[in-house]
């Protein structure tokens, strides 16, 4: 699975298995999503109270325990964190907002784009700016500094929690809250989607998938390797929305979009821009966090804390469009990012080393 074609693979069944999981009932181009996913859990758990997208997504669950699975038989699971949590809370924060704006994380924009979603390429365009500005403060030198290893049993805690959560969807559902109509009541069945999340997560570990990833790498490097696996997500994708009948090209009537084309762009350049500098997109947050790393575990915190905010002070856009609230977040998130991104931006010839430790010279 190592290489070109490993990553051509897992983009190739990824697509797949989103366009089956929309065929057999999740809302329309977002077969996976996990800005989405991680909003309806938030929901389900009351943390907000939009009661259109709440519900327990097994497809998070899934995806978390087969990144665990595969990184601990592949002796890749190590428990480790301490690079400015807080910071990457907040940015886990903005990137939520962001990609709320936009209704959709990097992967659904990509299987937005391959139901026929125009304005997904306008988010696209967005997403790849963001990411070029977030690349200008990497070579200036922004870094969030380095991580520490930790006691093992701290990385087993996050995949101990998505465990908890399966349980009580399972054994007592009654005390999550689950959407009786709008896009959180159209779920593909359980076991569907836990088994799609489970090959996901285990695919997605093995193969460093990340949809920023591959921009950023194509844009510093003309490296090809990550971009190919999305590009394999949008072919297999498209042909299989073809073959299904859920492909559709226009701007207008699209699945939980609207046709803003400026706040698209927005939503999606900050989305890129904050990701960037936490190091993965959403995705691969939570395959790092499934792997012990518990800076991406605070960055998951960070999204379901963003989600449950953006819902609950009126930020996320709708089918309508954006809302004013949503708007001025936006601007404040740039705003934030920003700043984040020069206040960490590593002086290098004011720091030398003492004893194997960065120390700061006048």
């Amino acid at each position: 699975m190592d290489g070109k074609k490993g990553i051509i693979f897992t983009g190739a069944v990824v697509g797949i298995i989103a366009v089956l999981l929309v065929k057999f009932g999740n809302p329309g181009n977002m077969g996976f999503c996990i800005a989405c996913f991680i909003r309806d859990i938030a929901g389900a758990l009351g943390l907000h109270s939009a009661g259109v997208v709440q519900y327990v997504r097994p497809e998070i669950i899934g995806l978390v325990l087969g990144a665990f699975f595969m990184s601990v038989a592949g002796k890749e699971f190590s428990a480790k964190g301490g690079s400015a949590p807080f910071t990457r809370f907040v940015l886990g924060f903005i990137v939520m907002v962001g990609a709320l704006m936009f209704l959709g994380c990097p992967l659904r924009m990509i299987l937005r784009i391959a139901g026929g979603d125009l304005n997904a390429i306008v988010g696209l365009i967005g997403f790849a700016v963001g990411i070029y500005i977030g690349i200008i403060f990497l070579n200036k030198g922004f870094s969030l500094k380095r991580t520490y290893k930790l006691p093992e049993f701290e990385g087993y805690l996050f995949p101990g929690i998505i465990v908890v959560l399966f349980v009580l969807l399972l054994a007592v559902p009654s005390i999550l809250i689950f959407s009786q109509e709008g896009p959180g009541a159209a779920r593909a069945p359980l076991l569907m989607s836990l088994v799609a999340g489970l090959i996901v997560g285990a695919l997605a570990q093995r193969t460093r998938l990340c949809t920023v990833g591959g921009i950023r790498d194509l844009i510093l490097f003309k490296d090809w390797h990550l971009i190919s696996g999305f590009i394999a997500i949008l072919a297999t994708a498209l042909i299989g929305n073809v073959l299904f009948g859920q492909f559709k090209l226009g701007f207008t009537g699209q699945p939980i979009a609207h046709t803003d084309g400026l706040w698209n762009f927005l939503g999606m350049a900050l989305a890129g821009f904050g990701s960037v500098l936490l190091g993965g997109c959403p995705l691969r947050q939570l395959i790092l966090a499934s792997e012990g790393n518990i800076d991406s575990v605070i960055t998951v915190m960070g999204l379901t804390f963003g989600a449950a905010f953006a819902h609950n002070f009126k930020l996320a856009s709708s089918g309508n469009g954006p809302t004013p609230n949503g708007q001025i977040a936006v601007i404040l998130g740039f705003i934030v990012v920003l700043a984040i991104a020069y206040f960490n931006i590593e002086k290098s010839e004011n720091v030398e080393l003492k004893d194997g430790v960065e120390i700061e010279t006048m």
